[in-house]
């Protein structure tokens, strides 16, 4: 018998049949919908006059539009608006879990489908959102759809699929003090570039990697697809599931114990071949920053903006377009520059133990007077982890305040939006131009990046503040 990966593994153990030289028809055990990429997808469902063929394996969840304040109240906004009533509309028609504004349950989908245990070990996920990635780390084969591939699913339960390549990705040794899991990713992003896990699944692992908590695991399988891969994750093991015991949707009693021992069994044979394998050393990593305008243009912290001609010949112009478009030169030093911005959230980076990073340099400290703040937790259940824990005193006190549940400033499709030429420091994961607001600038950091530039105003190295 022929030695597998986790991927092939659980890619093999969904297909329902292979088409002759074509694409696979994989079972998916789990679709999440979300309010932008449905309405289509609902629609040509209702022209076929035709039902969800498992509407319990569905779940419905806004998150992109809505606002980040007054969610008791109508949504301003006539395009998000309608939006928003459309997905409730349509779970309502077709049967589906609905988890709307203001509910326990409600947030960001890819923080929700974890933290509820409705994201298991050994599932197919699927959403029409690229970052599905993150359920990744959940032992999970997750991968983002198309529209006509969410309806697709919710009249089958399956889609076709073309089988992509196994890439393993090793961090051996220990991370640095302040170097934190979207250091590790943004690191691996600068080295493989935008496109350099184009066609293939990627599987972490290595020492770093399993040091790792769930959380951490989460944003590493998040920014997957930012290299151009079609997927992450990460095979579970106790941290993952001492994280799923006891959530709302995750099995109980008997069941629970049946799960986890299939769970365990969910690992790459020791010899597996993948189609490509990378390491790199933790001890390589330091805090990073981005300088230009898409995720693998990072260095560490303390480093300079490497010159154009560094760069293939063909990719100058747009390198030094992008600098162009940041206001940043090439030889220069991110640090010391000011910021007008800082937002702490996003399903890379909107979690509780982003909150605790965040507050634990703040702690003590208050938010620069010119620097705007917006603190947007991933769910409601984050909200009440925040509360529970006293993190909101501490932050209020330091001049920051509390936002609603929400995708916020991640995206500019709902007010979170950063004005034009403004600098931002964001814990998300794309620094497209005009991703956060037309002519925005964004530089993207961790959470401890992200605390230290906003009690500063200038972008800084967080490690100044934990050595206190």
């Amino acid at each position: 018998m022929s030695k597998k990966t986790l991927f092939e593994k659980l890619w093999d153990g969904h297909v329902v049949t292979k088409v002759e030289d074509g694409p696979s028809q994989l079972y998916i055990d789990r679709l999440y919908c979300h309010e932008v990429t449905s309405p289509q997808a609902f629609d040509g469902m209702r022209r076929r006059h035709l039902k969800c063929f498992r509407p319990k394996q569905i779940f419905c969840i806004p998150d992109h539009n809505t606002p980040t304040h007054d969610q008791d109240q109508m949504i301003e906004d006539l395009v998000s608006r309608k939006q928003v009533k459309t997905l409730a509309d349509n779970a309502k028609e077709f049967g589906l879990s609905h988890f709307g504004m203001m509910d326990k349950y409600n947030g960001i989908i890819h923080v929700v489908g974890p933290e509820q245990g409705l994201t298991l070990p050994g599932m197919t996920v699927v959403c029409g959102d690229s970052h599905t990635s993150t359920h990744g780390a959940m032992g999970a084969l997750a991968f983002g759809i198309g529209t006509s591939e969410v309806e697709m699913v919710l009249a089958s339960q399956c889609v076709l699929q073309s089988k992509p390549m196994s890439m393993r990705i090793r961090v051996e040794g220990k991370l640095q003090k302040g170097v934190t899991a979207k250091d590790m990713a943004l690191y691996i992003i600068a080295r493989q570039t935008t496109g350099g896990a184009t066609g293939y699944f990627v599987e972490y692992g290595g020492e770093a990697v399993r040091s790792l908590s769930m959380e951490g695991r989460l944003t590493l399988c998040n920014l997957s697809i930012e290299m151009g891969a079609r997927g992450g994750m990460i095979a579970p093991d106790e941290t993952t599931f001492e994280y799923i015991k006891g959530r709302q949707f995750s099995p109980k009693g008997e069941a629970w114990n049946q799960a986890v021992a299939h769970w365990k069994t969910l690992v790459s044979d020791q010899d597996a071949v993948y189609d490509k394998e990378v390491v790199y050393d933790a001890s390589d990593i330091e805090p990073m920053v981005t300088f230009g305008t898409n995720p693998g243009m990072g260095i560490g912290i303390s480093s300079k903006i490497p010159a154009a001609d560094t760069q293939p010949k063909g990719a100058q112009a747009s390198y030094q377009k992008a600098l162009d478009y940041m206001q940043f030169n090439a030889g220069e030093y991110l640090l010391g520059k000011a910021v007008d911005y800082v937002f702490l959230g996003s399903c890379t980076n909107g979690r509780i133990e982003d909150f605790r990073a965040f507050a634990s340099i703040v702690k003590g400290h208050t938010k620069a007077d010119h620097v705007v703040a917006w603190l947007v937790p991933g769910s409601w259940h984050v909200m009440d982890q925040i509360k529970e824990e006293g993190l909101d005193e501490l932050l209020v006190q330091a001049g920051f305040q509390i936002r609603q549940p929400g995708c916020s400033a991640c995206l500019a499709m709902n007010d979170d939006k950063i004005p034009a030429g403004k600098l931002s420091v964001s814990t998300t994961n794309r620094n497209f131009e005009g991703r956060q607001g037309p002519g925005a600038r964004t530089v993207l950091a961790s959470p401890l990046v992200a605390a230290a530039a906003a009690i500063t105003g200038v972008i800084t190295d967080p490690r100044e503040f934990l050595n206190d």
